[in-house]
């Protein structure tokens, strides 16, 4: 079977750095922090205090009326917002498009925490087990790819892919597959989260995963430093139109980049910890440039998984050094989670995009909030992690990726279109 060639053709996000694509690729390139103090509940009794949230959202500008709004869980909310966005810059949603021949493989890696939380905190033993009637579809993380296939009338292949933090990732690899192999025409693919609550921030604080840095929430996600501390909570929604080219080229799309390899692995070594020699980081990477049928010498820029946990980024900077070598030293490597925090299930498609317009526009974002004098001494500086600064270069391809509790593990690779 001839595989397909597949091309970006439409980019959507509703994040911490901005309701759109534009703003928020112009914070990350000049370098922003979107954290700050939570605002969503009374973080008196949380150990964290701070988390990277969407600013200014209003819903009723992808709704009909608030009672539709009132049916969606905030994640869908983004969901469905990302996807505006990249359906109308991708032109797919227009006459002629056959319809049965676009899906929607979007996700969740939670899917809806905060309505859980309000229903459950809700419920009175006394007057028994009323809930409301919309409980089920607004928490389940299937739900947004289901309403965006509504919302447009997509009927072909309609999923969400559920593996934590590289969750979209994981959809983006699926979407990718999918019409590689002619099952389908175009794919929405992304992923939403909204776990700034009370359950969400708890939860993790529980675990000792979240930076405590209250005193300087927007200099708390500094992956690579020597004081990093945990990661610091973000949220959003960020979605990909992924088209095979010669039904874009037909239409005349716009293309971003083209997707010429994915893989995944599993760490099969801890509930929530990467292995510590980055065994399932190592694997991913060499599945995904076999997949892409590209040598390790080719990829210009890593766009990490880096939370700013202490014992993650050293894994993934072995693991790095494994895959590629000497040429570790001629990349660039960022982790854009310094400015949006970890989105969680949202992470792996907003970092898809940074790779995708670092190649299109021939920059690479920095990783913000490091100094000179606070190092690691298992990391090595030699590496170039583009601290602080971003830096200009030519970037014909990307690897992003994408690690989740459990295990699991995904990256994508991205590569400057020619035709």
């Amino acid at each position: 079977m001839e595989l397909k060639r597949v091309v970006v053709t439409g980019l959507g996000a509703i994040t911490p750095l901005g309701n759109n694509v534009a703003d928020t690729w112009q914070s990350l390139i000049n370098g922003v922090s979107g954290a700050g103090p939570i605002t969503r509940f009374d973080t008196s009794k949380s150990k964290t205090k701070f988390a990277c949230e969407v600013k200014n959202f209003d819903p009723l500008n992808y709704f009909a009326d608030r009672k539709e709004v009132r049916k969606c869980d905030l994640y869908t909310q983004y969901a469905i917002a990302s996807a505006q966005e990249a359906v109308a810059d991708s032109g797919i949603d227009t006459e002629g498009v056959n319809k049965d021949r676009v899906g929607v493989i979007y996700t969740s890696g939670i899917g809806g925490i905060l309505t859980f939380q309000e229903e459950v905190l809700d419920y009175n033993p006394e007057r028994g087990p009323r809930f409301n009637p919309f409980f089920i579809p607004k928490i389940i993380a299937d739900i947004a790819a289901g309403l965006i296939s509504m919302r447009y009338g997509f009927r072909g292949p309609n999923f969400a892919t559920v593996a934590a933090c590289a969750s979209s990732t994981n959809a983006i690899a699926d979407a990718f597959t999918y019409i590689r192999m002619g099952k389908a025409n175009a794919i929405v693919t992304g992923g939403a989260e909204a776990p700034i609550s009370v359950a969400g921030i708890g939860g993790f604080n529980a675990m000792n995963a979240l930076s405590t840095r209250n005193d300087s929430p927007q200099t708390a996600s500094r992956p690579f430093s020597g004081s990093r501390d945990g990661f610091v909570m973000g949220e959003g929604g960020v979605c990909l139109v992924l088209e095979e080219l010669n039904h874009a080229l037909n239409r005349g799309a716009k293309i971003y980049g083209e997707i010429l390899g994915s893989g995944m692995s599993a760490d099969a070594y801890h509930l929530t910890a990467s292995h510590p020699e980055g065994l399932g980081a190592i694997l991913v990477m060499r599945n995904s440039l076999e997949d892409a049928e590209m040598s390790p010498e080719e990829i210009d820029y890593i766009n990490v998984h880096g939370t700013s946990t202490p014992v993650g980024d050293i894994s993934e900077v072995k693991a790095i050094k494994e895959v590629f070598g000497e040429h570790a030293y001629k990349m660039n490597i960022s982790s854009t989670k310094s400015m949006t925090g970890h989105m969680l299930g949202a992470t792996g498609a907003l970092e898809a995009i940074a790779c995708t317009l670092s190649i299109y526009n021939d920059i690479v974002p920095p990783t913000i909030n490091h100094a000179d004098d606070d190092l690691d001494p298992e990391i090595d500086y030699n590496m170039n992690f583009t601290f602080n600064k971003a830096q200009k270069r030519t970037v014909n391809a990307a690897l992003s990726n994408t690690f989740g509790f459990g295990g699991h593990n995904a990256s994508v690779i991205i590569k400057k279109f020619k035709n």
